[in-house]
This record gives structure tokens, C-alpha cells and sequence, in this order.
């Protein structure tokens, strides 16, 4: 599909232009309403927390009690503090043993709701039109489906967990504070704004370099895919030094996006810190007056400096985590971005499905435009009969690989009307229209597995003789006989264990096992010899009897029995016969032809 790629160019690209703000609350609530499809193991964390930060809560009372114990006026009252001891023991066993419970089940929504985010991407995906690969880097995608899932399952399986445990704790210190003192408790009246502030300046800082961090990291990711993937190219055009020098731009900006990011949010810990520091000096000047004047005692003064860092702690933990929090809300504002992409166009309500196919293909005055205002094909008009042979040749740019398009329905027409056996496609499922096609791209594709898989891949249930049939018919069956495996011979890393020629007789093989009427060749043979082109071409014939075929071609020798031939020049059909009407003509397919024989 390389025309089409760059039909598209100078398009902006989606993934790397998003630049607007984060709505924190709106996607906070979104992951809560995906931790909800689990909502009983919430219930059981949310208990565990309470229970494990309640029984955290009663060891300064404990600890208090027992200090009143040695300062009694009788003296040492070793008996009590025996008692409360051992009971400070029981609690804070059993407040551990709950939190390692908890972590172990944090861990395990988190990979339920990762595993979820994951598959609602991936059919998101699925079901989103063809134009919206065309217009996003596969490493953006990549980054969002798999770094930032995965910056948000870390967050869940412990930020959370932390975060949860330190507003329980805050509030029952409060609540225990309050109960030993209420004057005391004023000391955080001046402390408790003074971190407000910190933060919210902090927070407004921190919050747009995180996103950009995660947008970086996609674009990093994005150029060393296209890198790896070109190493051939690469290393042939002696572009190793190039190459190098502009990831080390890009890792620069990645670094420098980590950098600014992570140093904004490591200064708030130390910074609520220093508060917290000072409202524990504050207790303890205005405790020691207290305590002279009568009104505390020593281990109500211990109880109450206990709890009052156990409530300026977990302020200083959710200060020190906030960095973390920041970067899970930014990668999960690109996964809901992606969840919210619109989906390929619905079907019309009254859509019915293509059957009892025939294969006749019509385009009357037909124009499209990938872009408003920038119309590639017009007024584009054809008749392909049933069983007909029709070939699509012109210069690059033409329009050829944009017709294909339309009659896969991956894009819409513009204006005109398109019609398959008489019906317009545009009150046909998609799904069925595309089960009446099958296709083979310039561009092969095959996956990790059997040669066996990959060429049954187009009909689940095929047969070892089905199979085995349409290899031959694509004089790829005696190479496959030659593997020492034959069909079971794995491919790997999209066939880098074969050749190009190879695969694209395997692509081609797919294609012949699908019972379809109609064949969409978009210069599937670029990468076969002219022979092995021609002797494909004679046997796709043989094979697909009474089906409309459409080649883009390149080669126009290998065209020369096509039974129409379209003559595609900048959107248009300048000329149209077969090759031996277009050769008298003296034209424009006349010099094509001519300019690759002389």
C-alpha cells in the first residue's frame, strides 16, 4: 500500500501532534470504572486496608498507655506494661500479615484490569478504519498499548494500594489526635495549607511534562521500529552514523523529557517533608508547655507525636509517589485517547448482506479525495464483468492502489456510485463485501508460525490437500518439499528465514485457498521473476475460473491477456482496452510499454 502512504504525506500525524491537557478526574474515573468490573476484590482490598490501618491505628494508644505505666506515681507498673506491650505485638503482627495479603491482591486486579485495557485495544483497533493506521505511528501504538498499560498496572498493584492506606491513616490520626488533644491538633492548621500550597504549585508543573514524556517515548519507540526494520536499507546506504546521531537526538529528548519530569515531582517529597518536620516541632514545644502546665501527660504526648507522624507520613509517601501517579494518569489519558477514537463507519440500519456473489463490478463517475479539497480520483467510471481479467497500470501516484481501496471499501467514495453485481456497496456489510474479495499487497505479511498456518491462515479448517494445492498452483510447493520440515517449517520474525519472492508465493497461495469471487492483486508479483510471474498468472487463471480479477501491475508483459486494462493517470482513466487496442492507440499505455522494453 505504498501509494497510499504517500498519498498521505505532509498529513499531520495524529499521535505526535496531541498536545491537549489532561483531564485528571475524567480519567481517574475511567480507570476506577475499569478496577469496578472486579468490584468484589475491591470490597476485599478495600476491607483488608481499613482492617490492616485500623489495627496500625491502636498501637500509639498501646504505646501510650504503657509509657503511663512506668511513670505511675507507685512506681514501675511492669504488669501493664507487659500487657500493652504484648498487645502492640498482637496488633502490629496482624496489621502486617493484612497488608501482605492486600499487596498480593492489588497485584492481581491490577494484571485483571492491565489484561482487560489490553483486549479493549486491540479490538479497538480492530474495528478502526484502515485511514487510521495511515495517519499514526505503529510505535506510538505499540508504546500506548504495552509502556503505557504497563506504567499503569505498576500504579494500581502498589501506588494505589498506598494511596488507599494513607487517607485511612490520616484521618483515623486525626480522629485520634483529636481525642487527645484538640489544641494541639491547631498546630496543623498552619502546617496542613502550607503543603496544600506546595503541592497544587507542584502539581500544575509536573502534570503536562508527564504527558509529553509518554508521547516521547512513542515517538522513540515508533523511530527505532522503522530503523530496525529498514537495517537492510540502512546499512546499504552506509546511514549507520546518521541513524545513530538522530536517535540520539530523540533519546535526548526523551531523557530530557524523564528528567524535568521526575525532578518537579522528587521535589515535592522532600518539600512536604521539611512541613512535616516542622508541625513535629511544633507538637513538641507546645506539648512540653502543656505537660509543665498539667494539662498532658508524658504518654499521652507520645501517643499524640506518634500519630502525628503517622499523619504527616503517609502526606510525605502520597508526595513521593505523586511523581509515579502523574505518569499512570498520563499513560492512561493515551490508552482512553485510543479507546475513544471513532470506529470504523457502522454499517447503514439497513444494510443487508452480499451473497449468491456473481462478480460484476461497476464505478460510474466516481471521485475521492483522502484529504477535503484534494480529490485523487475523479469522475472515475469502469464495468468489470463477471470472470474478467482487469488490469490497472499508470505512473506512481496515479490513483491505482486508491481504486483498490474503494473496492475494498476501506474508504468511502466521495461522490459517484460503486456497485457490485448491481447492488451499491454502500448498502452492503462491510464484512460480507470483504468476504467476496480475496487480496494479495505488494506488501506481504506473514506471522510467527507454520508455512502450514500462514497459508490456511485465509480458510480456518483448510485441508493438508487444500493446502498443498494451491502452493502448487503458486510454484511454491516444491521449495516448501525442499524445507527440512516442509509444511511444518516455522517462520519467524514475518519470514526473515525466507526470501521476499518466497513469501509473496505464499501470500499468493493464501489467497487462492479463499473461496471468493472476485481477486484483488495490488502488485503481488514485484518481488517474482517475469517467468515464475507468468506461470502464476496462468495458473491463477485455470484455478479462479469465472472470477473477476483486478491486478495492479507494474510489468506490463505479464498483462498482456487482461481482458481490460484501465490506463490510470493523475485520477483519471485516460485510456482503457486491451493491450492490443492500447498499443494501436499510440498513447500514454504506449510509452509506458515502450519505456520498460527499450
Amino acid at each position: 500500500m505504498s501509494e497510499r502512504r504517500g498519498g498521505m504525506r505532509g498529513m499531520p500525524i495524529k499521535g505526535q501532534a496531541e498536545k491537549k491537557p489532561v483531564n485528571k478526574r475524567a480519567t481517574i474515573l475511567r480507570l476506577l470504572q475499569y478496577m469496578m468490573h472486579f468490584k468484589w476484590w475491591l470490597f476485599i482490598a478495600l476491607a483488608l486496608t481499613i482492617v490492616s490501618n485500623v489495627f496500625a491505628m491502636i498501637g500509639p494508644t498501646l504505646s501510650g498507655r504503657a509509657i503511663d505505666c512506668i511513670a505511675e506515681e507507685g512506681g514501675v507498673n511492669f504488669q501493664g506494661v507487659a500487657y500493652y506491650g504484648l498487645l502492640m505485638l498482637l496488633f502490629y503482627l496482624g496489621s502486617s500479615i493484612l497488608s501482605y495479603l492486600l499487596s498480593i491482591l492489588m497485584v492481581h486486579i491490577s494484571r485483571r484490569v492491565t489484561l482487560r485495557m489490553r483486549k479493549d485495544l486491540f479490538e479497538r483497533l480492530a474495528d478502526m478504519p484502515v485511514g487510521f493506521v495511515d495517519t499514526h505511528p505503529v510505535g506510538d501504538l505499540i508504546s500506548r498499548i504495552f509502556y503505557d498499560t504497563d506504567t499503569i498496572n505498576t500504579s494500581l498493584s502498589s501506588d494505589v494500594v498506598h494511596v488507599l492506606a494513607s487517607i485511612i491513616t490520616i484521618f483515623g490520626s486525626l480522629i485520634m489526635m483529636l481525642s487527645i488533644s484538640p489544641k494541639l491538633l491547631l498546630v496543623f492548621a498552619v502546617t496542613i495549607p502550607l503543603s496544600l500550597v506546595i503541592t497544587t504549585f507542584i502539581t500544575r508543573r509536573t502534570q503536562p511534562l508527564f504527558r509529553l514524556r509518554s508521547r516521547k517515548m512513542g515517538e522513540l519507540n515508533d523511530f527505532s521500529e522503522e530503523m530496525i526494520t529498514g537495517l537492510k536499507t540502512l546499512k546499504a546506504y552506509n546511514q549507520e552514523d546518521n541513524t545513530l546521531a538522530s536517535l540520539d537526538d530523540l533519546n535526548e529528548e526523551v531523557v530530557t523529557a524523564y528528567y524535568k519530569s521526575e525532578y518537579y515531582s522528587s521535589v515535592m517529597g522532600p518539600s512536604v517533608n521539611l512541613v512535616n518536620n516542622l508541625s513535629l516541632s511544633l507538637i513538641s514545644v507546645f506539648g512540653a508547655i502543656m505537660f509543665m502546665h498539667g494539662n498532658i501527660t508524658i504518654g499521652n504526648i507520645s501517643s499524640f507525636v506518634q500519630y502525628s507522624r503517622r499523619f504527616s507520613g503517609p502526606i510525605n509517601e502520597i508526595a513521593n509517589i505523586y511523581g509515579e501517579l502523574q505518569s499512570a494518569i498520563a499513560a492512561a489519558d493515551r490508552v482512553f485517547n485510543l479507546l475513544d477514537e471513532p470506529l470504523e463507519k457502522a454499517d447503514a440500519p439497513d444494510a443487508y448482506p452480499l451473497t449468491d456473489v456473481k462478480g460484476n463490478v461497476e464505478m460510474q463517475n466516481v471521485s475521492f479525495g483522502y484529504e477535503k479539497g484534494k480529490t485523487i480520483l475523479k469522475n472515475l467510471s469502469f464495468e468489470a464483468k463477471q470472470g474478467a481479467l482487469i488490469a490497472i497500470v499508470g505512473p506512481t501516484g496515479a490513483g491505482k492502489t486508491t481504486l483498490i481501496n474503494l473496492l475494498m471499501r476501506f474508504y468511502d467514495i466521495d461522490s459517484g456510485r460503486l456497485t457490485v453485481d448491481g447492488q451499491p456497496v454502500d448498502e452492503l456489510t462491510r464484512a460480507s463485501l470483504r468476504r467476496a474479495y480475496s487480496m494479495v499487497l505488494q506488501d506481504t505479511w506473514l506471522f510467527s508460525g507454520t508455512i502450514f498456518d500462514n497459508i490456511a491462515y485465509a480458510k480456518p479448517g483448510a485441508t493438508r490437500e487444500e493446502v498443498e494445492a494451491v502452493a502448487k498452483a503458486a510454484k511454491i510447493h516444491h521449495y516448501i518439499m525442499s524445507l527440512p520440515d516442509g509444511y511444518d517449517t516455522v517462520i519467524t520474525d514475518d519470514g526473515a528465514n525466507i526470501s521476499k519472492g518466497q513469501k509473496q508465493l505464499l501470500t499468493i497461495a493464501r489467497a487462492m485457498l479463499v473461496d471468493a469471487r472476485m481477486l484483488i492483486l495490488d502488485e503481488a508479483t514485484s518481488n517474482v521473476d517475469t517467468r515464475t510471474e507468468v506461470q502464476i498468472q496462468q495458473a491463477m487463471r485455470r484455478l479462479m475460473k469465472d472470477k473477476t480479477c483486478f491486478v495492479v501491475a507494474h510489468r506490463l508483459s505479464t498483462i498482456r491477456h487482461a481482458d481490460l486494462i484501465l490506463v490510470v493517470r493523475d485520477g483519471n482513466v485516460v485510456e482503457r482496452g486491451t493491450h492490443r487496442e492500447l498499443m494501436r492507440m499510440n498513447g500514454f499505455y504506449r510509452e509506458l510499454y515502450d519505456a520498460q522494453f527499450s
